[in-house]
């Protein structure tokens, strides 16, 4: 078992951190006060290779695997965990087409996905059905060569800014008479095909999450991705295997930062004549941070490894993303303690990590939903 990456993905990783650094990082506390979604940095994150890092370079993309996308991710998170939930998202509806796509649907979209002209997203939440997938109502229904789709979506990100979105919907029953839901592409701009409202939200502000409004949209047949019927396992898949990786990516980002911040406050805070750092109540902190830092970390990345090895890596990540945005609460809360009254001052990332943290919770499957993923793997495996 190697725990180190590769020279060449140390470069990588030194590279996004380089333009993080100079792009992202005196923006992120504007952006998240603003809640100002930068959209002109997706062809910047495109040109660098973020964006498609995980794509074929047939497609326009890089060629490498999961665990770059998610070091990249991680990255970002560190700064800004808004701008790493529109990127992830972005890639999430990439994953789809890449993994269920026609060859023709790869060839057409892909590779403006790659390099950030065209924004991507995948819609599955909807009121009445979000970690119950079998709740969806929205529906399309075959007519002269056509899908007609009249529905709606909420809590999805990139909803008012995406240029694509693969969204799922009933199309008729299975075999046993139950629901079966196929995946379908839709442009922006397509005739019924709306936003709706846009969420306030608590946290990853810097994206945009919100509904999605289908009132008789018609587009070709062959925007069906996959076959008919089997939406609901591309959906899984890529929420279980894209989804949720990129959620403990975001989540281990955020215990990087509360890492980092509780260790330069406590090295330059002085207090009783000396820095707090010298204090054992604040050592305990920063210990119990570094601890839970480490361990997602090497949750996710052993997952991704799983993953690019072409393994399922659902429990995994599962696993990792419970782990990673849990911790990530409450160790925000402990830098807080650590900073003491400039913890609640917002001049300070402290609250704003403790915001995004919280928001990470219900992003890709509650906790909840997780442990019972990773309780029905294991009663099953040993």
């Amino acid at each position: 078992m190697n725990f180190n990456f590769t020279e060449e993905q140390e470069l990588l990783r030194s590279a996004f951190a380089e333009f993080i650094k100079e792009e992202i990082t005196p923006n992120a506390a504007k952006w998240d006060e603003e809640n100002h979604t930068p959209l002109d940095l997706m062809p910047k994150l495109g040109e660098i290779g973020i964006l498609g890092v995980f794509v074929p370079e047939e497609y326009g993309g890089v060629g490498l695997g999961h665990t770059e996308r998610v070091m990249a991710l991680e990255e970002i998170a560190r700064h800004s965990a808004g701008l790493a939930m529109m990127v992830f998202t972005h890639q999430l509806g990439m994953a789809a087409i890449l993994d269920f796509g026609t060859e023709e649907q790869k060839t057409k979209y892909l590779p403006d996905m790659c390099m950030g002209t065209s924004i991507c997203g995948l819609a599955v939440t909807e009121p009445g059905g979000g970690s119950d997938v079998a709740g969806q109502k929205t529906e399309a229904q075959l007519a002269d060569g056509q899908w007609v789709i009249n529905g709606r979506k909420c809590f999805i990100t990139n909803s008012h800014c995406a240029d694509v979105a693969v969204i799922t919907c009933r199309t008729g029953e299975d075999a046993k008479g139950r629901p079966a839901f196929s995946a379908i592409i839709i442009e922006k701009g397509t005739e019924g095909f709306t936003p709706g409202r846009e969420e306030n939200k608590l946290g990853l502000r810097g994206s945009m999450t919100g509904e999605l409004i289908m009132n008789d949209v018609k587009v070709p047949e062959g925007n069906l991705v996959g076959e008919v019927g089997k939406g609901t396992p591309i959906a899984m898949k890529e929420i279980g295997e894209v989804g949720r990786a990129s959620m403990a990516a975001i989540g281990t980002g955020i215990l990087r930062a509360c890492l980092e911040d509780a260790v330069k406050f406590a090295n330059e805070r002085i207090v009783y004549g000396k820095p707090i750092a010298k204090l054992q109540a604040i050592q305990f902190h920063v210990a119990e941070i570094r601890c839970d830092y480490e361990a997602a970390r090497l949750m996710l990345y052993r997952a991704a490894a799983v993953k690019d090895e072409g393994k399922p890596a659902s429990t995994e990540f599962s696993m990792a993303k419970y782990f990673a945005t849990d911790a990530a609460c409450r160790d925000a809360r402990k830098l807080i303690e650590v900073m003491g009254g400039y913890g609640v001052v917002n001049e300070y990332a402290a609250g704003r990590y403790l915001r995004d943290a919280l928001a990470c919770i219900s992003s890709g499957g509650t906790s909840e939903i997780q442990k019972i993923i990773i309780a029905g793997d294991t009663l099953r495996r040993f």
